[in-house]
């Protein structure tokens, strides 16, 4: 729909006809479960005698009121516009609809938990989906103020932006189903005070009988800002365990990100709502962000989960400040919102929070993101082109949120963090409740650091690509460093040098500490051009190991010296910093995935460090390197053999781990990921049956899960007995569970049907439909994945069309047939885009991503092959 597809050109046109915005919404949800009312109201200047459109995707329109005069609604609401011609210099726009609920996550959401028949509605508007509630002018830089009003089963709690001016009880009786199957009851009207000036898409309401917790902030502007935490109430039992430390948190990041930018908090409240079958992360709606409940940790999880949480709240919560307050004027400016706030979270979770260690959670987990993204054919700047809101989808990515992060890290070692930080307070100053642009951000910082941006910004923002440093060295013949070199490399596609303010680390084993593996000595220097000398290196012992980029300063790939490699691979688990060792981990890791190290090789030191490692992300994501390096990369000739030795030792570790730690449960975990070894499906029914016990794990909810899903991989459960599992707690959670482990079943007829269901069952939630996508192409059996192959090319046109942008997205990324040939994949997806060289940028992204995995399948098997 073009119409639903706003430009960057339409959204300029109408910034300058439309301002000084104002909206009344009127929201009745008490009409049945299918449809809500919406009544919205909005005054606004123009200019006289201009036209525009509002934005509304609605299930029908009742009327549209222009200056008091009714207009032909046929006529005027056109794919998913409302055309207003003939505009006063001032002009009330009434429209009256019907929207329909949504089950995707975007616009209003609405979800039935079964396990207690409760109903529960939040909203999602990122990108432009507040036109899926109201009508509006649903782009970032038409600010506006809100008036809310939204009538809702008596039962309910209704939470919006504003904070409650009045409730009443109205003479009104809700539809049949509004409720699932409780009866029909009475309805109360919530009125919110108004809005600050603020973006459309920031605009929250969430509705439904959470329960909820409460608190208050003392806010360094000498207000006290009421804080709320709400979930469902099957969670709540759940959530009451961890709520004091979520407050404690949220509390430590708003006194810690005052303390950096001198701007106390803006707004009134600060509510966190933790809902049901969210698509994303979360969201920064102002002081009312949503987080998906599965943050609420009813089972075990891994210590990396639990520290992303952690950077999760604080994340939204720097968004009130850098997102919120000062917004991007156009989507191309989204990193200023999301790098920015990555940067942040990492910063306080580590300086403010019980993770110390973050900064070794950033490298090992969203820098390797960002990695692996700027290495696509479709990688871009940070600062990317946005032509429409399309492109905006395909932009929430790793260069987005984890280079800019990781970039911005390094801008702020290289202009000072003070200078920083005082020209951030100057930006939100400046431009608070406005929007702003790079510009902008550049031109206070340069005021404040003194430096000159202009050639910063275009090597690290509007330059796409990543470049290597390698370390070079000659040496004397006793021992002595003559030269210590760092040459930089730009790949051939984006040949751009930077200029890197970086940190060389010398290490040495420790001989009176058990041979650990410590720094010895230090340099800072700028790395600018080809060759840059480490001059105060020169006449110093050649130390054991030479680490490039210590400490993690600035975003580029490394390759060690041929004497530094062979002692890492040896001594990989020995350092002593959890940082050097996430630099050292993703350095191999890297080379592996260039086809520059032996996957094998890879395999075996990560095998080796994951025994004691201590960092809960750094081994979250190298079992996952591990698993991708077993199953894809090494040798055809070795892979089986590889396979079953990497289970039967993730098993021995599991085992060795200490008892109820968290390297046990991830251990177990990945080993659920083989199943190569003849003792899996012994181990795994009796763990599921309690026969065989790990100490200090116990089997609950979401790990008997973990195991059925295994069980189902590799055909020892069947339907039958999956149904029989959900019998025993029929919740939102263990469906999700349920329809994943049946879509995993490795028959013909069980994918067959897990591909269908995945197409074409409408009933399914968005999170339901992801974890049938997700299974169905997740069993490693290229004889069951290789019929797919031209099944999905032929799929994609049909699903781009048909779906949402997000549902699209799951459908094709999770349905990719990962383990069928990665040449036939190839080969029918270049036929594909042969084919269809205008199809939307967005979606020829998707399928280049995609098949960019599996050329480098193929390119770094053969290196593998080569080495035989």
């Amino acid at each position: 729909m073009p119409g639903a597809n706003l430009t960057k050109e339409e959204a300029a046109e109408r910034a300058a006809v439309v301002s000084n915005v104002k909206y009344t919404v009127d929201l009745d949800l008490t009409k049945g479960a299918k449809t809500f009312g919406s009544v919205t109201t909005i005054e606004f200047d123009a200019k006289a005698g201009a036209s525009t459109f509002l934005d509304l995707i609605a299930d029908s329109v009742q009327s549209v009121v222009v200056n008091g005069e009714p207009v032909d609604v046929a006529k005027a609401y056109v794919d998913s516009r409302i055309e207003l011609a003939g505009l006063g210099a001032r002009n009330t726009v009434v429209v009256t609809a019907l929207c329909a609920y949504s089950t995707t996550g975007e616009g209003l959401h609405r979800s039935v938990d079964p396990s207690d028949g409760n109903v529960y509605l939040y909203t999602q508007f990122e990108v432009p989906d507040a036109r899926r509630v109201y009508a509006v002018f649903d782009q970032p830089d038409i600010k506006a103020t809100f008036d809310f009003a939204v009538t809702a089963p008596k039962s309910w709690d209704v939470i919006s932006i504003g904070t409650v001016e009045n409730v009443v009880d109205v003479d009104t009786t809700t539809g049949p189903g509004t409720l699932g199957d409780k009866p029909a009851e009475t309805a109360r009207r919530w009125t919110f005070s108004t809005t600050p000036v603020m973006s459309s898409y920031l605009t929250a309401l969430v509705a439904g009988p959470y329960a909820s917790w409460h608190t208050e902030y003392a806010n360094e502007d000498g207000r006290t800002v009421p804080m709320g935490i709400y979930c469902r109430q099957a969670l709540k039992d759940a959530m009451a365990k961890d709520v004091d430390y979520l407050f404690d948190i949220t509390k430590k990041g708003f006194a810690f990100y005052n303390d950096q930018w001198g701007v106390p908090y803006p707004y009134a409240k600060y509510d966190q709502l933790f809902v049901p079958e969210y698509n994303a992360g979360a969201m920064e709606n102002i002081g009312t962000v949503t987080i998906r409940d599965s943050y609420v940790f009813e089972s075990k999880v891994t210590d990396a989960l639990a520290n992303r949480r952690v950077e999760t709240i604080l994340h939204e919560l720097a968004h009130m400040w850098f997102g919120d307050l000062v917004t991007m004027k156009w989507w191309n400016d989204l990193w200023l919102n999301e790098s920015f706030a990555e940067f942040m979270s990492t910063l306080a979770t580590a300086e403010a929070t019980d993770w110390p260690n973050d900064w070794a959670t950033f490298c090992a987990g969203e820098k390797s993101w960002a990695l692996r993204q700027d290495q696509l054919p479709t990688t871009h700047p940070i600062v990317a082109p946005i032509n429409d809101l399309n492109d905006t989808y395909v932009n929430f990515d790793g260069i987005t949120y984890a280079k800019g992060a990781s970039v911005l890290k390094q801008l702020v070692f290289y202009v000072g963090r003070d200078r920083f930080f005082e020209g951030i307070h100057n930006y939100l100053t400046a431009h608070a409740y406005g929007n702003a642009t790079l510009a902008d951000l550049l031109d206070e910082l340069e005021r404040t650091s003194g430096r000159d941006l202009t050639a910063w910004s275009r090597q690290w923002l509007e330059s796409a690509g990543i470049n290597t440093i390698a370390t070079e060295l000659e040496t004397a013949a006793d021992g002595t460093i003559d030269r210590l070199v760092l040459r930089q490399s730009a790949p051939s596609d984006h040949p751009v040098p930077r200029v890197h303010r970086l940190a060389v680390g010398f290490y040495d084993v420790d001989d009176a500490d058990a041979g650990k593996v410590v720094r010895t000595n230090r340099f800072e220097l700028d790395v600018d051009g080809e060759l840059t000398e480490v001059a105060d290196a020169k006449g110093l012992k050649r130390p054991a190991f030479i680490l490039v980029n210590d400490d993690d300063l600035t975003y580029t790939k490394i390759r060690l010296d041929a004497d530094s490699l062979h002692f890492a691979l040896g001594h990989l688990p020995d350092f002593t910093d959890a940082l050097a060792r996430a630099v050292v981990w993703l350095g191999l890791w890297d080379m592996t995935r260039d086809g520059e190290l032996p996957a094998e090789d890879f395999i075996d030191v990560s095998l080796r460090a994951l025994a004691t490692e201590t960092e809960s992300t750094t081994f979250r994501y190298a079992l996952a390197q591990v698993s991708t390096s077993a199953h894809h990369y090494v040798a055809a000739a070795h892979r089986d053999e590889v396979l079953e030795q990497v289970s039967d030792r993730l098993w021995e570790l599991a085992n060795a781990a200490e008892a109820g730690s968290d390297n046990q449960f991830q251990l177990l975990k990945a080993y659920l990921g083989y199943g190569h070894d003849a003792a899996f499906r012994g181990n795994v029914h009796a763990l599921l049956d309690g026969t065989l016990v790990l100490p200090g794990l116990d089997i609950d909810n979401n790990l008997r899960w973990s195991l059925v899903h295994a069980l189902a991989d590799h055909g020892f459960i069947d339907e039958a007995g999956i149904d029989a599992e959900l019998a025993r707690r029929d919740t939102t959670e263990n469906r999700e569970f349920a329809v994943g482990a049946k879509a995993a079943i490795n028959t013909v007829e069980a994918k067959r049907r897990a591909w269908d269901q995945a197409l074409d069952n409408d009933d399914l939630t968005n999170s339901q439909i992801e974890a049938v996508a997700y299974a169905f192409s997740g069993t490693d059996s290229r004889e069951l994945a290789d019929p797919y192959v031209e099944r999905y090319f032929d799929a994609i046109d049909r699903v781009w069309r048909d779906r949402t942008y997000h549902m699209a997205e799951t459908l094709l990324n999770g349905l990719y047939p990962v383990y069928a040939d990665p040449a036939a994949l190839v080969e029918a997806g270049d036929r594909w885009l042969s084919a269809h060289e205008d199809a939307d940028r967005a979606l020829r992204r998707l399928v280049l991503e995609n098949l960019a995995g599996s050329r480098r399948t193929l390119a770094v098997r053969r290196y593998n092959e080569s080495l035989l």
